[in-house]
Formats: C-alpha cells, sequence, structure tokens
C-alpha cells in the first residue's frame, strides 16, 4: 500500500522517496478455531511535506487503497483502515 500512496503523491509533484514518506501497520488477529487469522490491518502513513501540498495528498490518501494490488486482493476477506499524519517541511 505504502508504494502504491507514495507512486500517487509522486505523479503529482509530492516527493515522497528518502524517508519523506514512512509507514506503520498494526494487525489484529481472531482465532477461528484453532487457527489464528488476520481480521483487521491498520497502516499509518507519516509524511513530510510542503504544506501548500496537503490538500492534494489527503486527496490521494482518499482512494489510493481502491488502486492498490494488495489492498484489493485482501479487502474482502480484511478489513484495512489506513491515517496519514503529516509534518511541514519547507
Amino acid at each position: 500500500m505504502t508504494g502504491t500512496f507514495g507512486g500517487a503523491l509522486e505523479a503529482r509533484q509530492i516527493p515522497a522517496g528518502e524517508g519523506l514518506l514512512v509507514a506503520d501497520a498494526t494487525g489484529e488477529l481472531e482465532k477461528d478455531g484453532n487457527v489464528l487469522v488476520v481480521k483487521r490491518i491498520h497502516v499509518r502513513y507519516h509524511l513530510k511535506i510542503d504544506p501548500a501540498k496537503r490538500e492534494i495528498a489527503e486527496h490521494v490518501h482518499s482512494f489510493h487503497a481502491d488502486h492498490c494490488p494488495v489492498a484489493r486482493t485482501i479487502r474482502d476477506c480484511v478489513a484495512i483502515s489506513t491515517s496519514l499524519e503529516m509534518e511541514a517541511v519547507a
């Protein structure tokens, strides 16, 4: 998902490489019989960004998962959520 989000940002002239975009993910497991299965995944993005481009980044964040191959593959069996934290850089 991070690659899809970063690529969509870069396509809109928002730099996402070299540590400007980082992500961490948390998965929640539930027992299904005797098997642990992933039920939910939350991805937290941290983006260092020019404040003038915040609105564009928020827009990209709103739809990027729909264009991510991994998210589209698992979304019918694993709930996926994301959040975006932005830090202003000059």
